[in-house]
């Protein structure tokens, strides 16, 4: 059994307008709602083998907040420059790519390609919220079948929701 946790990075801090976008920080309200969805994580017994991570400050602290929250060591996360605001296709790209012992994995990145996998995979969203989770499960034995066809919605949440 795969498991693929998308993730899309909490809420980003506009206050400093000189900021290039890859190194805007998270707002307070992302920095805690990251944690928050960490221990929805951890409450639904979901420990990824692998976080793999946009390079954008906000997605490094999204993973690393998360990280924290669930005992995955933070130096273990894997910070990807392509996930920085990826396609679709990219993100498979880098699930498709995953060493085939990983049974769980993250992936922290941005809007609109996360939104857009998330549609592609078969669960209908106008817009993944910011620190919001979709996770997909599949019988495949490796990685590059993790494909629409054989996979199925686990569950969706985000920090919002009532639970």
């Amino acid at each position: 059994m795969k498991k693929n946790i998308l993730i899309r990075h909490a809420k980003s801090a506009w206050d400093n307008p000189w900021l290039e976008d890859h190194d805007r920080p998270l707002a307070q309200r992302g920095l805690d709602a990251a944690p928050k969805m960490g221990r929805k994580l951890r409450k639904l017994d979901v420990y990824p083998d692998l976080i793999l991570s946009s390079t954008a400050l906000r997605a490094k602290q999204t993973a690393e907040l998360i990280a924290k929250e669930i005992g995955y060591p933070i130096q273990d996360i894997q910070f990807e420059k392509g996930l920085y605001h990826s396609s679709a296709s990219t993100i498979m790209h880098y699930i498709h790519e995953q060493k085939n012992d990983y049974t769980t994995l993250y992936i922290v990145c941005h809007n609109p390609g996360i939104t857009d996998l998330v549609n592609k995979l078969g669960y209908v969203l106008d817009n993944l919220p910011t620190a919001g989770i979709v996770c997909f499960k599949s019988d495949c034995k490796e990685w590059n079948e993790f494909l629409p066809d054989n996979i199925v919605f686990d569950f969706y949440d985000y920090p919002k929701k009532g639970n």
